[in-house]
Parts: structure tokens; sequence; C-alpha cells
């Protein structure tokens, strides 16, 4: 434990000291978090594909309460994870952006071009912070993980923020080294036998780890985080489920055009990359062997399970691998298709099985979610942002707020330096390179396709505001001018790149859902990576 943590951790079970009583006098439940990644709103059956196939994890939804404006806190993926650990909004931790992104003068020597210079951000989880599994471990659970961390190196890793076991997480944003098919080279974990599964690895070590927990120590609760690298690129599958998912594509109708260009990059519209659909099949099967696991051990009804995603699927940049429509835009990008994803909990003596709540709601929620399902003190004092969501999953309200997003950055997938406020179903996005702002209500227009602007000016200026004094009161950095900027640079790059994208997206889509298509011999060392 963090020598600085000791005392607010002192305090908070000094305060709660009856009702963490109370919870160790009864059953606390055991809580399986898993946290997939770069997995978008609609990549599952259950939410609207009809492509993808994702049986266990519809199971979960099924079982459970599906939060339909479920949100990541973040368009990326660290400051994302980073606000589920310490139950705050980015602007207020202050990793704004994925870990190793430059920013600054550094962002300037890659030749994009772009006009502001994007803001410093942190570059590991703050020890100062009470993680989540900090304040599960002080009230006595095990805590566990497998998969990807992304919230800094040496000294931030996860068991320097209060993971009794790790395996897998360190500082890479992705499977980078060896991809989904071993050999890995993944320093936090041992190798496995050459074309072994990831997905699947990391289940069987999350189920292994639960079944040596409970056979040793039944009467301990744990928190195991199954983290997936999945579905981050680079996309690889097996191929039979190419072959599977390519077939299924053709028996569909494969349509004529599967990109176009929506104000920075392209943007995928179809739901058709038979290599994608088989890394989410993977993945879905990984799923399905720690659920079993719970059951094979009578434990899924004292266990908590969640299911969600660190953003949205990724329609731009990098793979191109998904389609988010009908809402827009995708990973890295200010639009729903960047923030909103599947958010399903799952509970012991949960009463509202297979029931939607729309209510908004973030990734920050769920580190009092967690303590309170657990009966475990709430720590207002560090999940300054998340609220617990208890009161939702027995069918009652919380109070109306308002949600931020922070992300004074430009997005390798083609997003641009903004800050967003949600209120209601009121959306306001402010731009930092020419200061304007777009309103959305997203009851009506969801697809953020109309700027209300011009009809509710009252609206924009009220809740310009608020975003601005939020952004002041918690600290918030901001990007600059660059003073090199040259427009003329920054749009032949821009017209370049978009252009050259499209004929090879195109290209790489026809290529991929042909009849003979062939990566390589062995599939997983695949020229699919990005």
């Amino acid at each position: 434990m963090k020598f600085v943590t000791l005392s607010l951790l002192a305090t908070a079970l000094t305060v709660g000291g009856n009702a963490a009583e109370q919870a160790r006098s009864s059953k606390q439940p055991n809580i399986l978090f898993i946290l997939a990644d770069d997995f978008g709103w609609r990549d599952l059956a259950c939410t609207g594909s009809r492509y993808y196939e994702s049986p266990n994890i519809d199971g979960i939804a099924r079982n459970g309460v599906r939060f339909t404006q479920g949100y990541a806190a973040c368009q990326v993926s660290s400051p994302s994870r980073a606000s589920i650990m310490t139950g705050k909004f980015t602007a207020r931790h202050g990793i704004t952006n994925w870990i190793g992104e430059g920013s600054g003068e550094e962002w300037r020597k890659m030749g994009r071009h772009s006009k502001l210079l994007p803001a410093q951000y942190v570059w590991q989880l703050p020890k100062e912070d009470i993680t989540l599994p900090e304040a599960l471990k002080a009230h006595g659970y095990k805590t566990f993980m497998a998969g990807k961390w992304h919230l800094g190196g040496e000294g931030s890793y996860p068991e320097d923020h209060g993971f009794d076991i790790n395996i897998g997480g360190h500082e890479a944003g992705g499977p980078y080294s060896g991809g989904y098919f071993a050999p890995y080279g993944n320093p936090k974990m041992k190798e496995g036998p050459d074309g072994e599964n990831l997905s699947m690895r990391l289940a069987h070590e999350t189920a292994s780890f639960i079944e040596t927990h409970t056979r040793r120590n039944k009467k301990q609760p744990f928190f195991a985080f199954l983290s997936f690298y999945a579905v981050h690129a680079p996309i690889e599958t097996t191929e039979a489920k190419w072959r599977h998912f390519r077939n299924k594509a053709d028996s569909m109708g494969i349509a004529p055009v599967g990109f176009e260009v929506d104000r920075t990059l392209p943007v995928r519209l179809q739901q058709d990359n038979p290599i994608y659909a088989g890394l989410i099949q993977q993945m879905d099967d990984a799923v399905g062997v720690v659920l079993a696991k719970l059951h094979e051990l009578g434990l899924d009804e004292n266990t908590i399970i969640v299911f969600t995603s660190d953003n949205g699927g990724v329609s731009s940049g990098d793979a191109y691998a998904t389609s988010n429509y009908p809402l827009r835009g995708g990973k890295g990008r200010q639009w729903e298709g960047g923030i909103r994803v599947p958010l399903f909990i799952d509970f012991p003596g949960n009463t509202l099985k297979g029931d939607s709540c729309v209510v908004p709601v973030t990734g920050a929620d769920l580190y009092p979610t967690f303590l309170d399902m657990a009966g475990i003190p709430l720590m207002p004092g560090q999940h300054q942002d998340g609220v617990s969501l208890l009161p939702l999953l027995q069918g009652k309200s919380i109070p109306e707020r308002a949600l931020y997003w922070h992300y004074p950055h430009y997005g390798n997938q083609g997003g641009e330096p903004s800050s967003i406020i949600r209120q209601g179903d009121w959306k306001l996005i402010h731009y930092y390179e020419d200061g304007r702002d777009e309103l959305y209500n997203l009851r009506i227009d969801e697809t953020e396709s109309e700027p209300l602007n011009v009809q509710y000016p009252e609206k924009v200026e009220f809740l310009s505001k608020k975003l601005s004094v939020w952004l002041t009161e918690v600290g918030a950095r901001y990007p600059e001018p660059d003073p090199q900027y040259n427009p003329a640079a920054e749009a032949l790059y821009k017209k370049k790149t978009r252009e050259r994208m499209m004929k090879t997206l195109e290209a790489t889509r026809k290529k991929q859902l042909g009849k003979d298509f062939k990566p390589n011999a062995d599939w997983w060392g695949s020229e699919t990576k990005d």
C-alpha cells in the first residue's frame, strides 16, 4: 500500500466502520470485471450487430442490466482506464491521452502540420490516488489482473497499484511484440506454445486464479480484472474463423462501398471485416471459459459480473476495423461512436434481468459502484466524479448530473482537440482549434448530424460556461497554438492522407473478403497488423 494513502484509507475505514463490519459479517460478493479494448457500442449481437457473434457476452447482457447510454471516460484507452481505477474524469486525474503519444514540440516533429500543439499530460497513474483494487484489498479482497494495463511503466505497474497478482499487464497499449498468437514477447507473462491465442490464455489464467483462490480460501472474496488486449490492433484471427465470417459477409451481401470521409479521415461504413469478426469471436469464446469456471465452482450466484470497453470501436485510423453506425465516428473522435460503449452489469439478487437503463453513466462510476455493491463505505474524496449505480440496479434513480470529457489532443483516428459536456439529452462539443461549439440533442439526433446552435443559443451559452468553469476548477491543461503552423502544409498533408487511405482501404477490404485471401502460412504473423 502506498504511504501517502494510509491516512485517507484510515479515515474511510473509521467513518464507515459499521458498514464495513456488516459487509464482512455477510458474504461479500466476488467481482469479475471484464474490460475489452477498442470495443464498439454495436460490436455485439445484443447491441444490434447482424454480423458479429458473441453469445457469451450477450448472456451477460441478458442476465444483467444493460446501460444503453454507457460511456467510456475518454475516446482513447489510458485516460479511460485511469478513470476506472480512480473514479475521476480525465481532466482531474491528468492522463488525457494514451500514454506514449507525443505532445508539445515532440508532436511538431512528427510532421502532422496541425494548428495546435497538443497539451502535456500525466504519464502514469498518480501515486496519491487510492485505486479501486487498493480500496477493495483494504476491505479483504484478493486482487488479480490479467491483460492490458497501459497506465505506466516501472513503478506504476498493476502490482504497484493494489493488484496482488498481475499477468500480462505492463506499459504497452497493445499486443505489439507478438500479436494475438504466441510467442507474445510480453515481459509480464510466461510464454505459451507457438500459436496459443492471447485472449484464451488470459481467460485460462483468470479461471485458474479463481479456482485456486476459491479452493484455498473460499471465504475471502476476489476481484478479478480480465482486461483483454482484444480487440486492439493488430487485427488477427485464424483461417477457420476468417473463412466462417468471410462466407457470412458474402451471404449477407457485400456492399459496393465500405468507407467515406468524415471531416478528417475515412470512416468505415460496414461491419464486414472477417478478420475483426474472428477476433471478436475469439474473445467471446474466452469470456465463456471464465463464465463456465464460475458456474462449475458454484460462484455465479455470488459474483458481480461487469462487461464494458475502454473506448469506442475503431472505425477510422489504426486498422479501420469496424463500424459504429448509426453512431458517428469511433475511437479517438469526439462523437458518440468514440465514447459510447457497451456496459452490462449482472449481480447477485438481480430482479431486473435483461432490463435496459437509459441514464447516461460512465466508467468512472464503476469504482463507487463496486464499493457500494460490496458493502464498503464510499470514498467521495477519491472517486470525485463517479457515482454509485446501485440505485439504478435496484430500479431507483440517481440525481441528474453533467458528464465531462477532455481530450486536448489530436487522435490517430482523426479526433480533434476538444472538450465535451453532456447533461440530460444535451451534448456540447467545444473545439480548441477555432473555439467553436457544436450542440446536439441526442434524444432526437443520436447520429449528431444536425447541430442546434442557432435554434438554442441559450443552451449553448449555459453548457459552454458550465464546461469552462468545471475545466478551470479541476486544473485542466490545454493545447497551445503552434507558432510555426503552416495552413497550406496542413491542407496538403490531409488531402494526401485521405486520398491515399481511401484507395488503400477499399483495396484491402476487397482483398480480405476475397475467396482466396491468405495473409501468410500461419495466419498469426499477419499483414493485418497496422
